[in-house]
């Protein structure tokens, strides 16, 4: 089928659907949903037989929907309707929710359904659901809705007489009803709230004597204090006492920035630097395992000979210091008794390469840009010249930029089937990139095939990563599926007989590699490109971040999205 996808970002709903329908065969373009008049236009040039339109922020034009058969992806339940559905089933702790795929019609999210998928909800932020349970379900019910087309079927009324549907208006979410009372709510609670309204807009809050919005909130079970106050910090998050515990709150924004301040997600503790100065810090070992809930970025387990290096880094950006403190964990992990490493990144994201809100608040960005590119240039050299043991990067969640090159360094990549990758940098204004990408990535799928990745900026499914050669195993279709088997795996490899062979040939590799052309040079060439996009003529790369991290709306469909305007481009 020919589908034109109207999407108010390219976001990760968004690219899954991209890959998923690419696989199964359609003919897809996307315009960004910019106004009327550009929406029109791409129908008209396009011609689409379907226009999907999976993240909008406005309704799409009856002009358009009269004419031509548009469906809307809704986060919710049959019958569920309004804007922030999913912020109002975690509120509300509900235990089940769905996907619903509907017509549009002159009522929102009131028309006539074709599609339907719902899953059980879990404890996690709306983020989390989001990129997992709501995109898993929105694939499935897109396929169910298609295959009714493409069989001529008719789609359900929406008929709230019928018992089985149970969904029902909602207003928008307001930061009223989000609203945090430290003296009176429970952890559970807070927890919720926080969760709600994360990745956006976050909770509205007085902390530290400065009104933030607050993100990415964890379980803390066994610091205690006064309700609201301030009880430690630990690698740039800061704990907050409840009435029967504490949380963690990770990143905070400014909501009334003053002059030179950004007003951003930043990591907490340095939003409040002057204010948190003297709360205590509660370091954590690595490879402490807490009895009770907690926050903890980097963590390291051992089991079977395998030892497991986790780091969850907050929506997979990678700044100076985590890279720093990510190098010291491989450090001691390598002079560990294990045969395997296995690199487990994070549950929604693997990683996405260096942390350009970071990068975007330093006083000078080109100086940090820099620190940061080296910092994870130094991480990946290390996990590539890891000569004494055999490693594995387990791709749970999706995976961006340099994130995508860090998983490269290892010697065998698994991804889950869900897993989406972006292995390009030139979307953030034509950047060249480095984390060894020109070593590593010919290595595996070739010069000709590297150069078209690169140039070509998509997203990659699962699927096809694995014919490119690019990952070495899929499997998975949910986290539980793909850590089980995971394990099996990453025991089979360590207890090996052959073990010692494979240990050798890579040794070999290595050695006939850097003979050939040193991993000194591949790193000097790259960064000599980067200089220049960080300290050169070309400001392409400074006002690309400054618009992402800002979340400034796009002006224009870009050509290698829009099929429909690469001529006129």
């Amino acid at each position: 089928m020919r589908i034109l996808i109207l999407t108010h970002a390219f976001n990760s709903l968004t690219q899954r659907l991209f890959v998923e329908l690419q696989e199964d065969g359609h003919e897809l373009s996307v315009e960004f949903d910019i106004n009327d008049a550009v929406t029109a236009e791409a129908i008209e040039r396009f011609a689409p037989e379907l226009v999907l339109a999976p993240f909008l922020k406005r309704a799409i034009p009856e002009s358009i929907w009269r004419q031509h058969r548009c469906l809307i992806i809704h986060p919710g339940i049959r019958g569920d309707r309004g804007a922030t559905s999913l912020d109002w089933a975690i509120t509300r702790n509900e235990a089940n929710w769905g996907v619903t795929c509907l017509q549009a019609a002159a009522e929102m999210d009131a028309g006539d359904i074709w599609g339907w998928e719902e899953f059980p909800m879990r404890e996690a932020r709306k983020s989390s659901l989001y990129r997992n349970e709501v995109t898993e379900a929105a694939v499935r019910a897109v396929r169910t809705a298609l295959e009714k087309i493409d069989n001529g079927e008719s789609p359900q009324p929406l008929d709230y007489s019928d018992p089985a549907i149970r969904g029902q208006w909602h207003d928008p979410i307001r930061q009223s009803d989000r609203a945090i009372d430290w003296q009176r709510d429970s952890s559970e609670q807070i927890l919720r709230r926080i969760r709600a309204a994360d990745s956006q807009p976050g909770v509205r809050d007085q902390i530290g004597g400065r009104d933030c919005f607050l993100y990415n909130a964890w379980p803390e079970a066994e610091l205690r204090g006064q309700p609201g106050e301030l009880i430690a910090q630990r690698d740039g998050a800061l704990c907050r006492a409840t009435v029967d515990g504490a949380v963690w709150i990770t990143h905070l924004a400014l909501a009334q920035p003053e002059a030179e301040e950004p007003g951003f997600k930043l990591p907490a503790a340095r939003v409040l630097a002057e204010a948190v100065a003297s709360v205590p810090e509660q370091q954590l070992a690595i490879e402490t395992v807490p009895a009770h809930p907690t926050w903890q970025e980097i963590q390291y387990r051992e089991e079977s000979g395998v030892g497991y290096l986790h780091f969850h880094f907050y929506n997979g950006a990678a700044s100076s210091e985590q890279c720093r403190r990510l190098l010291a964990a491989w450090r001691y992990v390598e002079q560990r008794p294990v045969r395997v490493i296995v690199l487990m990144g994070g549950e929604d994201f693997w990683c996405n390469g260096i942390h350009l809100n970071s990068i975007e608040a330093a006083a000078s960005p080109a100086d940090e840009s820099w620190e940061n590119i080296n910092a994870m240039d130094d991480l990946c050299e290390a996990i590539i010249r890891c000569q004494h043991k055999l490693t594995i990067a387990a791709m749970r969640g999706n995976a961006g930029a340099g994130g995508v090159f860090l998983a490269l360094a290892a010697d065998q990549i698994y991804l889950r089937r869900s897993v989406v990758m972006n292995p390009h940098y030139k979307s953030m204004g034509n950047l060249y990139g480095s984390e060894y990408w020109t070593y590593l990535l010919p290595a595996r799928v070739g010069e000709e095939q590297s150069l078209r990745i690169m140039s070509n900026r998509l997203p990659l499914g699962a699927a096809l990563a694995q014919r490119l050669g690019l990952v070495d195993e899929v499997f998975g279709d949910s986290q539980a599926e793909f850590e089980r088997e995971l394990r099996q795996r990453a025991e089979a490899l360590a207890g090996a007989a052959d073990y010692e062979v494979k240990l050798a040939a890579k040794q070999r590799r290595r050695a006939e590699d850097e003979a050939t052309k040193p991993l000194a040079q591949y790193r000097a060439e790259e960064l000599e490109r980067m200089q220049l996009n960080f300290y050169g003529f070309d400001p392409s790369y400074h006002v690309a971040r400054y618009h992402f991290v800002e979340k400034l709306a796009k002006s224009r469909t870009p050509p290698f999205l829009a099929r429909h305007r690469r001529k006129s481009a």
